[in-house]
């Protein structure tokens, strides 16, 4: 869907991009990763030109996007910013119509789809009168989102999108945004200095460094096949916790208890990462969990115990560094 070749941008004689190029496939969620200046956002910009390649290219559903004028290339994209981006003197539904009116929507067609998002982002039809000021920032930011959503673009551009939250509503938007089925449908390139916020919402991610991708990849790629020391330095301080959201309790299968057990309790499923398995123990305060593979219908009851070992056997027997 998305494809940059030999993608550089220049501020003088500092190289902000040097040469890169990647793809992200059709419904992929690919995350540039890194600490600032690493050249991310500048890469992310040069996607909807509101920053100009100095040297490469890059297609979007196989055209080129220099073959049209930049607004119209950037109406049939989403964009979202960290700070949300909304019209202050705007009120919700102003903000989330802004791009419906620039494509000529009549007003029926544009205040249909904006409840049907607002339903769909829990945010009430009591907010479309609503200004930005009145708002939460989890809130600000579903309505940013909604703007970019609303035209239903195949590609959806995000900045930062959930950094000036605090903890506990990241936390909740993370997890209503890889619910979300309009997300799914879409092909999405975020941007992040968040390691944890990468490794949980990204399909594949690329760590960028002085303007160079250093490596793309899952994100299993990145943890146990690190490409050099680079990679391997940048995830250490969070690696357990970044290894526990990577592997899958399908991953342990095979070095859970063998013998099938019957329980009452509502099983997870194989698919489940292994921190959220773990978060049952805590917050259930369960003395053990049950894991139903979808595929084979096998279920399996496992302690904390028996699954913190089944993890263990997994990392020993599994190549990576």
């Amino acid at each position: 869907m998305i494809k940059a070749e030999h993608l550089s941008k220049d501020f003088g004689k500092v190289k902000a991009v040097d040469s890169i190029s990647f793809e992200v496939e059709k419904h992929e969620n690919l995350i540039l990763l890194g600490t600032s200046g690493c050249g991310k956002t500048t890469t992310l910009k040069m996607i909807n030109r509101l920053i100009e390649p100095t040297s490469g290219s890059i297609f979007i559903n196989g055209k080129n996007i220099m073959d049209q004028p930049p607004e119209l290339l950037r109406r049939g994209i989403g964009y979202v910013l960290q700070n949300n981006g909304l019209f202050p003197h705007y009120t919700v539904a102003e903000n989330i119509a802004v791009v419906p009116q620039l494509l000529g929507w009549d007003k029926k067609r544009a205040d249909k789809r904006i409840s049907e998002l607002l339903e769909k982002l829990h945010l009430t039809k009591d907010y479309l009168k609503a200004y930005p000021r009145e708002l939460s920032g989890g809130q600000q930011q579903r309505v940013g989102l909604a703007r970019a959503l609303v035209a239903d673009p195949e590609v959806l551009l995000m900045d930062e999108p959930f950094g000036a939250l605090d903890n506990v509503t990241r936390s909740k938007i993370h997890a209503e945004f890889k619910a979300l089925d309009e997300l799914k449908r879409k092909t999405i390139i975020m941007v992040t200095h968040d390691v944890q916020e990468a490794f949980e919402l990204g399909d594949r991610i690329c760590l960028m460094d002085k303007g160079k991708i250093v490596q793309d990849g899952t994100p299993a790629d990145l943890l146990f096949k690190p490409k050099n020391d680079f990679v391997r330095n940048f995830l250490k301080e969070q690696k357990l916790h970044l290894e526990f959201k990577t592997i899958s309790l399908d991953d342990i299968w095979e070095w859970l208890p063998s013998k099938q057990k019957h329980t009452t309790a509502k099983p997870l499923s194989a698919a489940t990462d292994f921190w959220t398995a773990l978060e049952h123990f805590n917050f259930d305060h369960a003395d053990a969990i049950t894991i139903k593979n979808k595929e084979t219908g096998d279920v399996k009851l496992a302690s904390f115990e028996e699954l913190m070992s089944a993890f263990y056997q997994f990392k020993k027997q599994t190549p990576h560094e």
